[in-house]
């Protein structure tokens, strides 16, 4: 919980409560369905939360902005930045049952309202939202034609409506096509050894008028 600390100081008594919760229930739940690995648990604070408020480091969601977690697995990024950002409103989206249910079960054991979740593909979800987010589901190119036509076109942000993805290693290739996608490095953000590789991407939806 330090490193949450050292790097977003001003967290209300809730969010302190509600972040140092996380530990705790996910080595609970991870004992009846494993959804982080054993290592990765050891290190939860440092390689799943940290690093999904990386995103936080690159954009402030506003309240009542909307932002949609893609491939959310055990919760990562949407639950810590639900944490962060209770005025905005998450929805958590994984094709994995039993990972929904671990979601459910440690939004519930927060007392987090500001999240939904909901089992079943992207390419079903009907609505729209300010932002996509996810880590590193699926290569660029697949991700955006999954998530193509969910974002919403009313801009409320600084940044472009569009998708903020974590990734790691060299995206050159990757995002070869994309010329309008900004790379953030984490190190820039976190001193840790963890980090060096790893970064948030922003890419603005275009939309036709």
């Amino acid at each position: 919980m330090e490193i949450i600390h050292k790097y977003f100081k001003d967290l209300t008594e809730t969010q302190i409560q509600q972040f140092s919760k996380l530990q705790e229930l996910y080595e609970d739940w991870n004992l009846k369905i494993n959804v982080v690995s054993r290592k990765d648990i050891d290190e939860l604070y440092l390689r799943h939360v940290l690093h999904s408020l990386g995103i936080a480091k690159v954009m402030q969601f506003k309240p009542g902005a909307s932002v949609m977690d893609v491939g959310t697995g055990g919760g990562f990024p949407g639950i810590p930045l639900a944490i962060l950002f209770p005025e905005t409103q998450f929805y958590l989206v994984d094709s994995i049952g039993k990972k929904i249910k671990v979601v459910n079960e440690v939004v519930e054991g927060l007392g987090i309202e500001n999240v939904k979740t909901t089992h079943g593909r992207v390419e079903d979800v009907k609505e729209t939202y300010d932002f996509i987010v996810s880590r590193a589901v699926a290569q660029m190119e697949t991700f955006v034609r999954w998530t193509k036509g969910k974002i919403t076109k009313k801009q409320n942000h600084e940044l472009k409506n569009g998708i903020l993805y974590l990734k790691g290693g060299d995206l050159t290739e990757e995002l070869q096509k994309y010329t309008s996608a900004t790379i953030y490095n984490l190190s820039d953000f976190f001193e840790e050894a963890f980090f060096e590789t790893k970064k948030v991407v922003h890419l603005p939806m275009k939309f036709k008028n």
